[in-house]
């Protein structure tokens, strides 16, 4: 298997890093009893815990009392996080490729970006800033996103045809999100897109218990380690070091088996 973007380099020292487990870890996920035919439990966790990691402030237990509910809050509470949960929802019923991915992008930055880039990778630089103003990363070029985006969802579909034991489905999801994130090919809404890819990648292999794992959630509860991790690979896109990604790709498979 010959894959282009998402690299294969850290597997090995991965798999003897990943505890046993993780196969009866996974198996023994179930629904939430909160959740109905029309409301997720699971699906407002990730959308909640993935918008807080970007600053939005909202409430679990209050979002679940609107999504559930229908208890109304001020529009400007909830809308971006509907928007999200709208995303996960067409991804539980929906083929990964690139034109759903380009869809579920639509979904979720339907209040963060104009109609105009909904759906439609960047044509501007990219970098990324702290509160301070100093750049910690600059994104892959307007040039290089498309012909990154061809190879890493060409990579995904090789994936999705090959058998994978499930320690390489998780190490693969992860890279997956690292990749994605780092190419950064939106305006806006990488990370809450990178997140639900992740997830959406384990539930193509694994099946819709995949949708119960608490990733979002986890990452929220370390977001600064979180960014940490990210950060490790190197400040512009072409010295990308994925070889230091490791401690990124381990974020995933250790809160999966914290729970």
């Amino acid at each position: 298997m010959q894959l282009q973007i998402l690299s294969s380099s850290l597997l090995d020292q991965y798999l003897l890093e990943v505890p046993k487990g993780l196969k009866e870890a996974f198996d023994s996920l179930k629904d939430a009893q909160l959740s109905t035919p029309n409301f997720s439990f699971y699906t407002s966790v990730a959308t909640v815990f993935s918008s807080k990691i970007e600053g939005e402030e909202i409430d679990l237990d209050s979002y679940i009392k609107h999504k559930r509910d229908g208890i109304s809050f001020q529009p400007d509470y909830t809308k971006k996080i509907d928007d999200l949960y709208s995303a996960y929802s067409f991804a539980q019923t929906t083929r990964l490729h690139e034109e759903s991915v380009k869809e579920s992008h639509k979904l979720l930055s339907k209040h963060i970006l104009s109609k105009t880039w909904q759906g439609k990778y960047r044509t501007q630089n990219m970098y990324v800033s702290t509160d301070e103003g100093r750049i910690e990363y600059v994104a892959a070029t307007p040039a290089q996103v498309s012909i990154e985006m061809q190879k890493f969802f060409l990579d995904i579909g090789l994936l999705l045809e090959k058998e994978l034991a499930i320690e390489e489905v998780f190490y693969y999801a992860s890279m997956i999100h690292l990749v994605f994130v780092k190419i950064h090919p939106w305006n806006d809404g990488n990370g809450r897109n990178g997140r639900l890819l992740e997830k959406w990648f384990l539930a193509e292999k694994l099946g819709e218990k995949a949708w119960f794992i608490q990733s979002e959630k986890t990452y929220y509860q370390h977001h600064q380690l979180y960014y940490t991790n990210i950060r490790l690979l190197g400040l512009e896109y072409p010295e990308l070091d994925f070889d230091k990604g490791l401690p990124f790709l381990m974020m995933l498979v250790m809160g999966m088996m914290e729970k």
